[in-house]
């Protein structure tokens, strides 16, 4: 096991310094405290207090890192997660992730003494993963999967990209597009790949439809939005990688004039509960079952706890829940 006497040979310091950087680096030169958190990152290191508090001792607590809450299904999500572990006598530390702020929550969960950690914030190569492995801590991944292809419930999200083109493409829309996110993540990753599949299928060249992968937050999918008004052939029909993109394009759309389903037609995937709104009424995929992806999750994590399961490897299947933004091509 890594040692803070290795940490100090990386880094080509004292222990005393690699000490201070831990817990006082205000007092620290910045060039050390970079020296030595890159020789820490390097080798994987996690002092040993943290480390025992994670493993030793019951807390009552499970740590949640879920996703932003401008997206809808970290709003359902974290609600029956929250929810499930309350019912079972735990409370929960939550923490919600952005593309800016991950590495300080993990530095912040790793220092924090929890019994089980959720999280939807792992991307497809990640070395949290490994961390979390060997400190032996149960955890569970929810709408992402690791390269590793252990600890996760999903969706079928290659199904649920295919199940999406094909919808529109079987409306008779040939000129359509797709706003997705970005392919680090398992889910947006496999989306699109599915989306890809479904155009093979109908003999459409991947390349020659637009394609705009975005950070998904408002900006750039208004961006994205911007481009695709711009394109010499306007699409009829968006397929969105989560119905908070395709939630954004209708408001978008709105705000420009534009009527859905007439002038664009708009599909997303999750099946979120605004989704079903009536003055949204949202086309879109979703678990066939349509359980909640953080309850099903949840749910599993706590069967490891209890040692009902080892290694949970869960991919729902999934279907259209077609709806008022999709409508056959008029111009066929």
């Amino acid at each position: 096991m890594v040692s803070s006497k290795d940490v100090a040979k990386h880094a080509g310091v004292s222990q005393t310094t690699v000490s201070r950087v831990l817990n006082t680096p205000e007092l620290v030169k910045p060039k050390t405290v970079e020296k030595v958190m890159k020789a820490i990152e390097d080798l994987n290191y996690i002092p040993n207090d943290i480390a025992r508090s994670l493993v030793q001792k019951k807390t009552g607590i499970i740590t949640l890192i879920s996703g932003p809450l401008h997206n809808p299904f970290f709003v359902d999500t974290t609600t029956a997660i929250v929810n499930y572990v309350n019912a079972r006598g735990y409370k929960v530390n939550v923490y919600f992730g952005t593309e800016d702020n991950l590495h300080s929550i993990y530095n912040a969960v790793l220092e924090t003494k929890a019994d089980a950690i959720i999280l939807s914030s792992m991307l497809y190569q990640d070395d949290l993963f490994f961390t979390l492995e060997k400190l032996g801590i149960p955890f569970i991944m929810f709408n992402r999967k690791h390269q590793e292809n252990r600890h996760f419930v999903e969706i079928d999200n290659v199904q649920a990209g295919y199940l999406a083109a094909n919808h529109i493409l079987s409306l008779g829309h040939q000129s359509l597009c797709w706003i997705g996110g970005p392919h680090q993540m398992s889910t947006f990753f496999g989306r699109y790949h599915g989306f890809e599949k479904a155009l093979k299928d109908h003999e459409i060249e991947a390349k020659s439809v637009p394609a705009f992968f975005t950070n998904t937050n408002k900006e750039d999918i208004e961006k994205a939005f911007e481009e695709l008004l711009k394109l010499d052939r306007r699409p009829t029909a968006i397929c969105a990688a989560t119905d908070a993109i395709a939630i954004e394009i209708l408001n978008l759309c709105l705000e420009r004039g534009f009527q859905v389903p007439r002038d664009f037609n708009v599909i997303g995937i999750d099946n979120v509960e605004l989704s079903k709104h009536h003055s949204i009424a949202l086309t879109t995929v979703g678990i066939t079952s349509e359980e909640n992806l953080g309850f099903l999750a949840i749910e599993k994590l706590f069967e490891v706890m209890e040692k009902k399961s080892t290694c949970i490897q869960q991919t729902e299947s999934v279907k259209l829940f077609p709806r008022n933004t999709t409508c056959k091509n008029e111009l066929i």
